[in-house]
């Protein structure tokens, strides 16, 4: 989701679910992993002990990994319904379609 024109602390949530807990930590564990490889550090982490919503702040991208039950009750994809938002498959490429969707 493209929140930049809307939001003051962030341009782009990440959001994505599993199906337990311990997906949703192992989800978390990987792009910390990714980030690690990349010389990335996040700005902070919530939420890992629970692995019910964890939340992973890289400044202008904020990642949320979500329970899929977790996820329909906050429903942030309704919350944000104003802003582009896109699918994204595993090529990262499509994420510059994102940025040029105003």
């Amino acid at each position: 989701m493209r929140v930049k024109e809307v939001a003051s602390f962030t341009d782009y949530f990440i959001i994505c679910s599993g199906r337990s807990d311990r997906q949703v930590q192992a989800i978390a564990h990987g792009i910390s992993e990714e980030l690690k490889k990349n010389g990335i550090r996040p700005l902070g982490v919530e939420g890992t002990a629970l692995g019910t919503w964890i939340l992973v702040d890289l400044g202008d991208v904020i990642v949320h990994i979500f329970h899929e039950p977790v996820r329909a009750f906050y429903d942030i994809e309704r919350l944000w319904s104003d802003v582009p938002t896109m699918s994204v498959d595993e090529n990262l490429e499509t994420l510059l379609q994102l940025d040029s969707a105003v």
